[in-house]
């Protein structure tokens, strides 16, 4: 056996104009090749016209509802949740809402569509179309007082059940066998796929593997006698076999997921099946092929040529990984089956490599460039045949006609369709080729886990979903359908979508991205990881400051205003700029020194220093527009009116330890664009880091007499607050704290200065029993167990509608038993310490408390150190919980749906603010919620924390804090004051401009 092949490695974001020019020079066909496809694919698209049901009914529904219309959208929610809602009332809010978002008169006989718009939901293809106030009430009632409630119920839920039976071969595998089994001329080929979302906890991977291995086990009996190809296949997630799949897990992923994957694949092989590998994100590629390599290389799967994988053609490593396979299988001297499609999760590929700050996209960002990329590795597939078997999975009659024409031969290859779609193309395939051959992929499970096939399946044909959208439609020219990719695409600068901006270049012209790092590419955590190591974090003692230094430096703040409140908005927003570039060009320092002093994991210490130099260069862009020349105001002729902004003067920053560069340099940065000098104050548990940022700033070019930095406990703080000369406060911290700081300002005599404080908050999401659990699990155990949870925004209080609260519990809580605990300097490291030994005594004390209190639902074992495991408890009332618990402990109540008011009422007595989290598919209740709650930030279907700069402005009110909010377009007017200045231009002997300026 030969040794295992080199890791699979290839640029993960290149650029798309140099491949674009490449794809253009190798994309040239004859003319006499151009006029065969020419005629092949018009035969295509003419059978698809002629046939009544054309494309099994979807594609003509994707015409009637399109994903950005009113009845589209809200018909898709409808399909992808209403099976899963257990109760009454809420299926007839559910109902209600959704009927009353469009006018579905002249649709009432074409429910078998609905289903198609689900995916837009759960990816957010379209933006929402529909606006609030649109929605009429009584539709139930009025419906309900001519055929009665409950059969407005059942009609409604056998009308999704009836789409998904369009789309669902069989509910269970023997039903999808039985009616796989219909006599026909030319023997169907079928791949199986079991339905499910990825797991979240150890069950569901238990209970994934058993339904695969119970698939593989029926396929195989009833496969006959036939060799490969011509036989049953079953795709197989590894996303579903293991609840941690993504890169930073590696090490237990290959330790526990190939060894499962080898178990799967041995039982395909005694059946001769093909198995194929499904494709997942472009951030787990090279994980995936890792595992793929291993599984592969198995001796006892030698001797069989069913093992396979698919491949999207979106991703712009689509060529590598062909290169990289076919490399495996020579290695091994055995062939493999590989699936080309287009690609199933490019809305989401998008979002995330903006969030990420990436320098490109792994994908490409024009459907043109997707459809050339797909032919340029079909050509490289045939030309691998007879060892690599491919299997291209299209419904473009285009695509079809030109992977015939390139193959020369029907021979060593098949085409793949999804069941319930193409039926009238690939008939007429059929009939024009005898030899050519293609397998329909199948979902098998129950209606109420469609929507993963979809969004999946129909989002892997969005690439070329306006081929599948209009080929039935008359009034498209058919020529307009043959127009090539390459036509298209015409020139390499034309290859990326003219209105999707680079991730860096999100938010341009004010200002740029902050720099990420895509853990998902080996080369680039690896390149990270040993900028890290290499860094030397300055771990000497700080040193507090005495009173006489603390009122020195006051002293030299304000002696330093004058010149600095002087000083050109242009050059002291220059100065931040350089600050933030700096930051990013010393990140790995920086990140050190956040591991080892603030015990930040490694994605919380990257996200740190991007949002701190996002902090920096919003500040300076907002500080050019607000601290310039002023505003001039409307007025009568012959005088001016103008109002700007200035500093105050002297500010104290007295930031936290949560965050003790990205809140630290956010207060100071904003302090001094707003031309007010700063004395700082850090946390006492992260007073490097702080002196650290100082330095940098000073170097960038803020002047020493502007910026002070003061080390000390509280009672320093104390003491530089009560100081006569200071002109503000920005404060980051408890609500106690705060309330002391507002009290000694108040007590003082001379000028009234302004507080900003932002505190805390008893942070609750509602969930009600439209909302998906796997999304619900994923965003309720990052927004309470990410950083330990030591963030002012973190989930406190989850309350579960109690219909769906068992399997929304259980699923949370395997999920959260999931998260490594450890070393923060750990890449796999989830969770890592809390801040200090007070800090651990604090929460330690509350969970023995709550564990006599309340229902313990999970307890987590914690290594030795200031680690405190994730704990989850349930409480019988959401009033229990009087104050902000900082740490890594959720709270759970369950509500009755007709209760909801007294819920809205419970968060709202509590007084604070900060964050809410809404997760439910009615948009009246999110509509309810946002207009009854005080809170400063709302999070709808998502997580709820990590709040970023210039998009999520962030503060609360109440309890939470006083506002404005950090990171908004009102953050740096609190900094400064008013000036309104006058002038009579008439004043020497009249009005000139007035008398000059003609008729």
């Amino acid at each position: 056996m030969s040794a295992m092949p080199a890791a699979f490695s290839a640029p993960y974001a290149p650029d798309d104009t140099t491949m674009a020019a490449r794809l253009l020079a190798d994309a040239r066909l004859g003319p006499e090749q151009d006029a065969r496809i020419d005629v092949t694919a018009t035969r295509l698209i003419k059978a698809i016209r002629a046939k009544d049901d054309r494309f099994g009914g979807v594609e003509d529904m994707l015409r009637e509802y399109a994903l950005s219309t009113k009845e589209g959208l809200a018909l898709m929610v409808l399909a992808e949740a209403l099976l899963r809602v257990p109760d009454a009332r809420t299926v007839d809010a559910f109902i209600e809402d959704k009927l009353g978002q469009g006018d579905f008169i002249h649709h009432e006989t074409r429910s078998s569509a609905f289903l198609v718009n689900a995916s837009a939901w759960a990816l957010g293809i379209s933006q929402r179309a529909i606006q609030p106030g649109e929605t009429p009430t009584g539709t139930l009632g009025r419906l309900a007082k001519r055929i009665g409630l409950p059969a407005v119920r059942t009609a409604t839920r056998q009308a999704m059940r009836l789409m998904g039976n369009h789309f669902v071969l069989g509910e269970t595998i023997d039903a999808a066998l039985a009616r796989a089994r219909t006599p026909s001329e030319r023997p169907a080929r079928y791949s199986f796929d079991m339905l499910g979302e990825g797991a979240r906890t150890r069950d569901d991977a238990q209970r994934y593997f058993d339904s695969y291995a119970s698939a593989i086990s029926a396929i195989g009996h009833a496969a006959g006698n036939r060799p490969l190809p011509d036989r049953p296949g079953i795709s197989v997630k590894l996303s579903a076999l293991y609840p941690r799949y993504e890169a930073v897990s590696h090490q237990r992923v290959m330790r526990e997921l190939v060894p499962r994957l080898i178990a799967l694949a041995q039982q395909a092989k005694s059946h001769d099946l093909n198995f194929t590998v499904d494709a997942e994100e472009a951030d787990r590629l090279e994980l995936s092929l890792d595992v793929i390599d291993a599984a592969f290389a198995d001796p006892s799967l030698a001797g069989w040529d069913g093992f396979g994988l698919a491949i999207q053609a979106y991703q712009k490593r689509a060529e590598a990984v062909i290169h990289h396979i076919d490399a495996l299988a020579r290695r091994h001297d055995r062939k493999m089956m590989v699936r080309l499609v287009k690609g199933a999760y490019w809305d989401t590929e998008i979002k995330r490599a903006q969030e990420r700050g990436l320098d490109g996209y792994p994908v490409f960002t024009r459907k043109a460039m997707t459809d050339l990329n797909y032919i340029a590795c079909a050509q490289k597939l045939l030309a691998l045949r007879p060892r690599i078997f491919p299997q291209f999975a299209t419904h473009n009659a285009l695509t079809v006609a030109t992977i015939l024409e390139l193959a020369g031969t029907s021979d060593g290859f098949e085409f793949q369709r999804l069941h319930g779609m193409g039926d009238a193309l690939y008939e007429q395939l059929g009939k024009d080729h005898l030899a050519a051959r293609w397998r329909t992929y199948a979902p098998v499970g129950s209606h109420r886990d469609l929507l993963a096939y979809l969004v999946r399946r129909l989002l892997e044909n969005g690439a070329n979903s306006s081929f599948v959208a209009i080929a039935a439609d008359d009034a498209v020219p058919i020529a307009s359908l043959l127009r090539r990719p390459a036509a298209i695409i015409d020139s390499p600068d034309r290859a990326r979508h003219a209105n999707i901006p680079l991730p860096v270049d999100l938010y341009r012209p004010e200002r740029t991205s902050s720099h990420g790092v895509e853990f998902g590419e080996r080369a680039a955590l690896s390149k990270l990881l040993a900028e890290i190591a290499a860094s030397k974090p300055d771990m000497d003692k700080a040193i507090d400051a005495t009173a006489e230094q603390a009122n020195a430096a006051l002293t030299a703040a304000r002696a330093g205003f004058a010149s600095w409140s002087r000083t050109p908005a242009e050059d002291r927003a220059a100065i931040l700029d350089n600050t933030a570039d700096l930051l990013e060009q010393r990140r790995a320092s920086f990140i050190a020194l956040l591991q080892q002093e603030g015990g930040k994991t490694l994605d919380d210490a990257l996200s740190e220093v991007r949002e701190a130099t996002d902090f920096c260069r919003y500040y300076a862009a907002q500080g050019r527009k607000q601290f310039g020349d002023g505003e001039a105001m409307l007025g009568p002729t012959g005088e001016s009116n103008v109002l700007s902004l200035r500093g105050r003067g002297v500010f104290v920053a007295i930031s936290p330890w949560n965050f003790p560069l990205a809140i630290f340099l956010g207060q100071v940065s904003a302090a001094l664009m707003a031309g007010n000098t700063v004395v700082a104050k850090p946390a006492e548990q992260t007073p490097r880091i702080a002196a650290r940022a100082v330095r940098l700033l000073h170097e960038a070019g803020v002047p020493t007499s502007a910026l002070h930095l003061i080390q000390g406990d509280g009672r320093t703080g104390a003491a530089l607050v009560a100081h006569p000369a200071i002109a503000g406060v920005v404060f980051t911290g408890s609500t106690e704290v705060a309330r002391s700081i507002n009290r000694a300002l108040a007590a003082k005599d001379g000028p009234i200065v302004p507080l900003i404080a932002e505190t805390g908050g008893i942070n609750a999401m509602i969930v009600d029993a439209t909302a998906l659990p796997e999304q619900v699990a994923d965003d309720v155990v990052m927004s309470a167990f990410r950083s330990a949870g030591q963030r002012c925004s973190a989930l406190r209080l989850l309350l579960v509608q109690d219909d769906v609260a068992d399997r929304m519990i259980e699923m949370i809580m395997g999920a959260a038993r999931e998260l490594k605990l450890g070393d923060p300097r750990d890449a796999a490291t989830h969770v890592g310490p809390v801040i200090d030994a007070e800090a651990k005594q604090k929460l330690d004390a509350h969970i023995a408390r709550m564990t006599i209190e309340a229902r313990v639902h999970l307890a987590g074992m914690a290594p030795a150190g200031n680690f405190v495991a994730p704990h989850i408890f349930e409480l019988a009332s959401a009033r229990q919980l009087t104050e902000e618990v900082f740490g890594p402990i959720l709270h759970v109540v369950r509500y009755r749906a007709a209760d909801f008011d007294k819920v809205l009422h419970d968060i709202a007595d509590s007084g604070y603010g900060l964050t809410l989290g809404v997760h439910s598919r009615i948009d009246d209740m999110v509509e309810r919620v946002i207009a009854r709650l005080p809170v400063g930030n709302v999070y709808v279907n998502r997580n709820m924390i990590g709040a970023v700069v210039g998009v999520q402005p962030f503060g609360g009110f109440g309890l939470s804090g006083t506002g404005p909010k950090a990171g908004g377009p009102h953050y740096l007017a609190r900094f400064a004051t008013e000036q309104t200045v006058t002038i009579n231009t008439a004043a020497a002997g009249g009005n000139a401009a007035l008398m000059t300026g003609g008729d």
